[in-house]
């Protein structure tokens, strides 16, 4: 899903995730401004691979329980926003995620911060082998 909106991501090492989108055309809610979807969209993304970031040693993946997002600055067409997400707590079947999203090239402007809940289970139940 991520990869149809152009995100990217880089796993900094275990609970320190770096995620990135340039915002384009097709991002925008108004003729400036991103869609707020989309920022969300990045918030989930970067706040579920870095709880999988150290679930994953583990043969286990993540499945969202709850995210809280709060807006903070719009993100324009051209802006390429950088996420860093980390791990608050890690339990043997919850994981507490934050992320900030911000734009370097605007000084390093807060478009948005949130944290996530995760449970963590076994891959296999999902359907991947292991």
């Amino acid at each position: 899903f991520g990869k149809t909106l152009g995100m990217d991501f880089k796993i900094i090492e275990p609970g320190l995730v770096h995620y990135f989108i340039t915002i384009k055309q097709e991002h925008l809610a108004t003729p400036l401004a991103a869609h707020g979807g989309v920022i969300s969209a990045l918030m989930d993304g970067l706040l579920g691979v870095t709880a999988l970031s150290v679930s994953a040693n583990e043969h286990h993946i993540v499945s969202t329980i709850e995210f809280k997002i709060n807006f903070l600055s719009a993100a324009f067409e051209g802006d390429t926003l950088q996420g860093i997400g980390r791990v608050e707590n890690q339990g043997k079947r919850l994981i507490v995620t934050s992320g900030d999203i911000i734009c370097p090239e605007r000084n390093n402007i807060v478009i948005a911060k949130a944290m996530g809940t995760f449970n963590t289970y076994p891959a296999e139940k999902a359907g991947y082998a292991v």
